[in-house]
């Protein structure tokens, strides 16, 4: 774009792809190897899937991470953000599966063997657009060392964990119960499963109650249960010992009725709860894992009554082969032929999905691999405990400790062929399991060539686990390793803190010695407007790049809903998202700063982010403002004097020094905003200065100075104005990368700050941030200024109050006793008539009485006249100002009585409640003043 093009509005479609390929053809975020690791900052990306695409959350943490990379970088830190993939094995084998399948064909026609090189091929073809997307967001990742985990280095660093694992004696191979997902055919993480809450209200479930006969003839036992058809796996009824109804029956024993089996009646006051059904549990340790902890404890017999496709085995007798759900009926129809059924009431229960294909799980007891998380956990608690890993926010660090000290061992296996293969071989001869870092020839046990290796993959979450310390090479002692290793930073959402954060801290302690980052930053959820979780269901998805490139209607709401009707999703959006329920056109293009700077703009401590696209919109305006502010700057600042070397100089006007003093104050805020991970106070600062320091006052007060001031004093508010306006646009870099970068491209050279060895910066993103060289505080020129806004707030407040149209020609008077004050006002005489509209201004003094039929006010020590008359009509004035009593007193009333619930202040949150008595003090003011309004119109009437 050359300069002339700069006149023209802003569209963010045309500035931000022209600097995305200029950060992407360049050098600027390439870290370098072999410095000091306290010299270096590192943040590893959590990679997305490869199956993925780019969603609120995606969008929202690569605002936190590329805003304090770029902080980073520009503070003079050796910068690293290391881009990745994860090969995702469940939804990636899924992916290629579907396809398969619309082609007439599955992996099992296709073999382990070509079915893996069928997937790496779709990954090339596919699997890059994550990346692709990821670069709108202006994420400056060093794109060169981009990892998959399924790399040939990753993959030898994950065989060798497992290995050494194996050899430490922390993961081993045992016989337990499982998730089952039959949909996926394979093993399911605890934390990879979705609880149903069910709606008591709405029962999903049944409660059958049937009977078995004592062996003795001697009566019958009635337990009830969800699940029919896993009855032909009972091997136990349970009662507590201490209930009185069964006492007489423990010991004794059932004939089961279907198949050929003699089950006992166990006293276990664990698993039966005397309050609930009977009293009487049927146990069915192969099926459910309070049953499972029970035939542990009682040493019953586990039979498994499932085969992995979901059907019954030939443990289930005559209903073999059913599916369980078809099972579960012809399992109640047999019992009631018999005359056991003792029927069935409607009742809700949590069933548990899995995630990925939402099917309804199956405890299933399958051999495993496990690593043994309680030895790990150790080491990882104590560096917590120390403050060698930190918590943002500090509340999940309780939520850390409460898991970790609670840890059960890790099931690792997955029934996948994507993935990384267990390195384990099995002997068919001496039974031997091998365990090795290179495929084996023979046994190591009896030499036999009979094995087979398990065919078994890891769980995605093991490769990712050692994600911050094998993209950096290990096992290999790297200098990359050197340099970046311990990470600075891990920044992630709060949902994954067990699945992801605890897993790699337990392992890099583990293998590295260290902790593998020094903090750990957790985001929040991004919602709907109504603050729901994001669901196609719902129909509120947003796409982020609708949002940054524009969309119509049809687009966004297909987005949204996915395959559902163009009114049903319409109608679901608009619902979602009410400050937008009337939009018809679709999304303008906001641009990717304007989105960055809307989720930045969030508190860490939000659990939820309500999507707001009408605030959206506002941070689109403030993008608008920037580029015009600039604009206009630029005629003025063309022939400015070059920036002196060393601290920016404090000059002589109040006014200048006034605007330094707010620009040290920015700085100050956006780098402790930055540090603490308050991006939201970051953000909040620099918006407030750039738009209301900076623009609404600075600028005004300058003009008068363009327009008719002396040589010399033009020239020194043209060099502070362009060394605020390079400033401000290095504080907003981070948050606005393609904005700000452009406009300070257009910026005279002679007034960029010089790099720490003395050379101009090329582009933006290598400048330095600014810090306490950049501006001095100054409270004296604060405090004068703060009189002249207050004066000038006040004749504004006046004229609003009182109904007087603005540009009437009206007499301000002044009236203070203070002679530095004075003196201030008397300086900006031109800029206080320009930015008020008045006619002529007066200085007086308090001692003079007030006349009659004036409106009034006082702030910072200055009383504020306005003869009205002339300027409104009394009746209609007084009339106004009496319905906007009305209105505020109506207003008022509802505060009063909210703040004087004590359920209210007791459960809103005490921000809320602090806003909420703080606009109740507002709002007398502001009655007060309009009473006193009322008697000033009441003078001027006689």
């Amino acid at each position: 774009m050359s300069t002339s093009d700069f006149t023209r509005p802003y569209d963010p479609n045309e500035v931000e792809p022209r600097w995305r390929e200029r950060e992407l053809s360049s050098t600027w975020f390439h870290a370098v190897d072999g410095v000091d690791n306290a010299k270096s900052f590192t943040i590893a990306l959590p990679p997305p899937n490869v199956t993925g695409s780019l969603h609120m959350g995606h969008a929202l943490m690569l605002t936190i991470q590329d805003s304090i990379a770029r902080h980073a970088r520009m503070t003079g830190q050796n910068t690293l953000w290391l881009p990745g993939i994860d090969h995702a094995g469940i939804a990636t084998q899924i992916v290629v599966e579907r396809e398969l399948k619309r082609e007439g064909s599955d992996r099992h026609a296709l073999g382990r063997e070509q079915f893996i090189e069928r997937v790496w091929e779709w990954k090339g073809r596919s699997g890059g657009r994550i990346f692709e997307q990821l670069k709108v967001m202006g994420s400056s990742v060093d794109w060169t060392r981009s990892k998959f985990t399924m790399d040939p280095d990753m993959s030898r660093a994950v065989r060798e964990a497992f290995v050494r694992l194996y050899e430490e004696g922390l993961i081993y191979r045992a016989n337990r119960l499982v998730n089952w997902s039959i949909k996926a055919q394979t093993v399911i993480s605890d934390l990879e499963v979705d609880r149903e809450e069910p709606d008591p209200a709405k029962p999903n479930a049944e409660l059958f109650s049937f009977a078995y006969l004592l062996e003795d003839g001697s009566g019958e036992i009635v337990v009830a249960t969800t699940r029919p058809e896993t009855m032909v796996g009972d091997t136990a009824i349970a009662v507590h010992p201490d209930d009185p109804r069964y006492q007489g029956l423990v010991g004794k024993r059932v004939k089961h009725p279907f198949v050929d089996r003699s089950i006992p009646i166990i006293a276990d006051g664990l698993l039966a709860d005397p309050t609930k059904g009977t009293g009487a549990v049927k146990v069915t340790p192969a099926h459910d894992f309070n049953d499972y902890e029970c035939g542990r404890r009682n040493n019953l017999a586990m039979i498994n009554i499932l085969n992995l496709d979901g059907t019954l085995n030939a443990e289930a007798g005559p209903f073999a082969g059913l599916d369980r759900f078809v099972a579960r009926e012809a399992v109640k129809a047999a019992l009631s032929e018999r005359g056991l059924d003792r029927g069935a009431t409607p009742h809700s229960i949590p069933y548990a999905r899995c995630q990925r294909t939402q099917d309804i799980l199956e405890p299933l007891l399958l051999p495993q691999w496990y690593v043994r998380m309680a030895p790990l956990a150790e080491p990882a608690i104590k560096a917590v405990e120390e403050g060698r890993t930190t918590f943002t926010p500090e509340e999940w660090t309780k939520t850390f400790m409460h898991w970790m000290t609670n840890i059960q061992d890790w099931c690792i296996s997955r029934q996948l062929w994507w993935g990384h293969q267990v390195p384990a071989w099995y002997c068919a001869d001496c039974g031997a399991t091998v365990v090795s870092r290179e495929d084996p020839a023979a046994c190591t046990g009896c030499g036999s060539a009979k094995i087979a290796r398990d065919p078994d993959v890891l769980d995605t979450w093991f490769s990712s686990a050692l994600w911050p310390f094998a993209t950096l090479g290990w096992p290999e002692q790297t200098a990359a390793l050197k340099t970046f290793y311990p990470t600075s930073v891990m920044e992630t959402g709060f949902d994954i803190i067990f699945f992801w954060v605890a897993r790699m801290l337990m392992m890099g302690l583990h293998f590295l010695g260290d902790v593998p980052f020094r903090r750990v930053l957790l985001h929040g959820m991004v919602c709907d407007e109504t603050g729901s979780k994001m669901s196609k269901v719902k129909g509120n998805v947003i796409d982020p790049l609708d949002l940054v490139n524009g969309a119509t209607l049809q687009d966004i709401v297909a987005h949204a809903s996915g395959s559902a009707p163009f009114q049903e999703g319409l109608q679901k959006f608009r619902k979602a998202y009410p400050s937008v329920s009337t939009m018809k056109e679709g999304f303008p293009a906001f641009g990717a700063d304007a989105v960055r700077f809307y989720l930045a703009s969030h508190p860490p401590q939000s659990r939820k982010i309500n999507l707001n696209l009408a605030r959206l919109q506002g941070y689109r305006d403030f993008c608008n403002k920037v580029w015009n502010a600039t604009r206009f700057a630029l005629t003025h600042i063309a022939d400015v004097a070059p920036r002196p070397t060393g601290p920016f100089p404090q000059p002589a006007s109040d006014a200048e020094r006034w605007i330094l003093s707010r620009l040290a104050h920015a700085v100050g805020a956006v780098n402790q905003g930055v540090k603490e991970f308050r991006l939201d106070e970051a953000t909040a600062a620099v918006y407030q200065f750039f738009w209301y320091e900076l623009c609404d006052w600075f600028l005004e007060l300058c003009k008068p100075v363009f327009e008719g001031g002396d040589e010399a004093t033009r020239a020194s508010f043209k060099l502070t104005l362009a060394h605020c306006l390079e400033t401000v646009h290095r504080l907003l870099h981070p948050f606005m990368p393609h904005l700000t970068a452009e406009c300070w491209s257009h910026l005279p050279e002679n007034i960029r700050r010089r790099r720490a060895d003395g050379g101009l910066p090329e582009v933006l993103s290598l400048a330095p941030f600014p810090d306490a060289g950049d501006a001095t505080p100054d409270p004296e020129a604060e405090r004068r200024i703060a009189a002249l806004q207050g004066t000038i707030e006040g004749v504004r407040r006046i004229c609003a109050e009182l109904g007087i149209k603005p540009g009437a020609a009206i007499t301000v008077t002044l009236r203070t006793d203070d002679e530095d004050t004075r003196g201030v006002l008397k300086t900006y005489e031109a800029q206080i008539r320009r930015l008020t509209r008045a006619r002529e201004i007066v200085h007086g003094s308090p001692s003079e009485p007030r006349p009659r039929g004036v409106g009034y006010g006082v702030s910072h020590g200055v009383e504020v006249l306005i003869p009205i008359a002339g300027h409104i009509d009394p009746s209609k004035e007084k009339e106004r100002l009496e319905k906007d009593i009305l209105k505020a007193q109506k207003e008022s009333s509802g505060l009063a009585g909210r703040l004087n619930n004590p359920d209210y202040v007791g459960r809103a949150p005490a921000d809320v409640v602090a806003k909420d008595r703080e606009r109740l003090t507002e709002l007398a003011d502001k009655v007060d003043r309009l009473r006193a309004a009322i008697a000033v119109v009441g003078e001027i009437t006689g």
